[in-house]
């Protein structure tokens, strides 16, 4: 018998006899991850496209038995919970969460596409003990209404609403954008939602589809959540694998003869046009791209060095593009080496990036500028492009990737490929096929290797066509630098 480490993946909601919301959107969504649903139902429900005819609640007894034949057999990596539609299904679902330590992700199913109220007063404030066990609470504006009791109509009511949820208990909130037209100000090209949690928040933009088949969009976004978390993705970046999956299923649903129809979740997203873009505000991103760095020939190999002589030593050896990354100077003496290393690139006629020191960047001219993601919010962006300079942005996850997508930058660093000394860091190393896939995720984009490559490393790397490599101690640490560039610059040759 064949073993499968499928995560699995509850969907605690309500049936849908339509089969176009509710657990079969879950479902889909789910399996589409590459997880394995279970199903624990709170209520049978019919329901069309127009109406929902009536809601037929389990009692405390059933569902807690479905709690019950599930949870040593086949335990959950995450929930999803969608429609509790009684105090009793609250119950038996608070009553196994005494004991349950993983991610749950609460989709607050209390108004339905026709308008109809879903749950009652008691419900409500039944439901409102939930919270401070939920991972992450999906709300539409509406419902956040609702669990509020405040009024949400632009971007300082709904970040207004979603800090208070954080003060009832819920460690994330994101606060989707499909009733966007209820915001003041708001655009027609974007849906924008809010994410916040007690460690950050940012606004997420995608393009907005021309569909009419976009029942169980909520349900397929909370459970592609939940089946990224099962799959060990931090919160982050499961809500951006969370709205990609949510874009492809938009892009794929179908209508039933001339009724409206549900999304179709296909497989894990691999598309560029489904990539959030997530900036710090609510507002339109900016659509200008920084400046590419093709004139003449791909970026090549990338040494990064900590001083400008080393310039001196790698460019005649027909090395053009160089990174000067500065950790223990400051004052006049940074901006000297700065200023001589441009010089130098001058010379070589080479592409030269100022590591973090944006400012003496644009003053002394150089080629471009590379910033790490903890650098992005300091930084002025729009000044870096506006003096012409190019742009490369450090990416590791989903998040930070989606995060510089929607800069535009020059190029995209993805790191580390294998493990390295060079720098502390969280992450934990993408390897060969996680770096295949960031590039075909963003095929656009050249995309800078770094991370613990070496020399026995190096054709490895390359062989995967990555648009540069770059590396640190590989170089400025070998007992000969020069001839390992220059052996490196031969299995770059096309």
């Amino acid at each position: 018998m064949a073993v499968t480490n499928k995560p699995i993946v509850w969907s605690v909601a309500g049936s849908d006899c339509s089969g176009l919301a509710g657990q079969a959107a879950d479902i889909r969504a789910i399996e589409a991850l590459g997880a394995h649903p279970g199903s624990i139902t709170t209520a049978v429900t019919a329901q069309n496209n127009e109406t929902v005819v009536a809601v037929n609640e389990l009692t405390y007894d059933q569902i807690a038995s479905q709690f019950q034949a599930l949870k040593e057999s086949f335990p959950a990596r995450a929930i999803k919970v969608g429609l509790l539609p009684s105090t009793q299904s609250i119950k038996a679902l608070m009553e196994y969460l005494k004991e349950y330590q993983e991610a749950l992700v609460l989709d607050p199913v209390m108004v339905s596409t026709s308008g109809k109220s879903l749950v009652s007063e008691d419900t409500l404030v039944s439901y409102r003990e939930l919270l401070s066990k939920a991972s992450l609470i999906t709300p539409n504006l509406p419902e956040l209404e609702l669990l509020t009791g405040l009024t949400v109509n632009d971007e300082e009511s709904v970040k207004r609403a979603a800090n208070h949820l954080l003060q009832q208990g819920v460690k994330a909130v994101l606060v989707k954008g499909g009733h966007t037209e209820q915001l003041s100000g708001s655009e027609d090209k974007y849906l924008h939602d809010y994410f916040i949690s007690q460690q950050q928040e940012f606004w997420l933009h995608s393009p907005k589809q021309k569909t009419d088949n976009t029942r169980g969009t909520g349900c397929v976004l909370a459970s592609a959540i939940s089946a990224a978390l099962a799959h060990s993705y931090s919160l982050e970046d499961s809500v951006i694998i969370g709205k990609m999956l949510l874009s492809q299923g938009l892009r794929h649903g179908y209508a039933l003869g001339r009724q409206k129809g549900p999304l179709k979740p296909l497989s894990w997203p691999d598309e560029a046009r489904d990539v959030p873009l997530i900036t710090a505000n609510s507002l339109d991103p900016n659509g200008e791209a920084f400046p590419p760095c093709s004139e003449d020939k791909a970026l090549g190999l990338y040494p990064v060095v900590d001083r400008a002589e080393w310039l001196q030593r790698l460019l005649p050896l027909g090395v053009s593009t160089i990174q000067l990354r500065v950790k223990d100077l400051e004052g006049e003496a940074l901006e000297q080496e700065i200023v001589e290393a441009i010089s130098i690139a001058r010379q070589y006629d080479a592409r030269l990036f100022i590591n973090d020191y944006w400012q003496l960047a644009i003053k002394h001219g150089a080629y471009g500028v590379h910033l790490g993601q903890e650098d992005i919010v300091d930084a002025d962006i729009a000044a870096i492009r506006q003096a012409g300079l190019r742009l490369g942005l450090s990416t590791h996850c989903y998040y930070e990737v989606a995060r510089a997508h929607a800069i535009r930058p020059s190029y995209l660093a993805c790191g580390p490929v294998y493990h390295t000394d060079s720098k502390d860091m969280p992450w934990i190393p993408h390897g060969i096929e996680n770096l295949k896939k960031w590039m075909r995720l963003l095929p656009h984009y050249p995309w800078v290797a770094i991370g613990g490559i070496n020399l026995e490393r190096f054709d490895e790397v390359a062989q995967t066509g990555v648009s540069s490599i770059a590396m640190i101690s590989a170089i400025t640490r070998a007992d000969d630098p020069e001839a390992v560039t220059r052996q490196m610059l031969e299995q770059l040759a096309p």
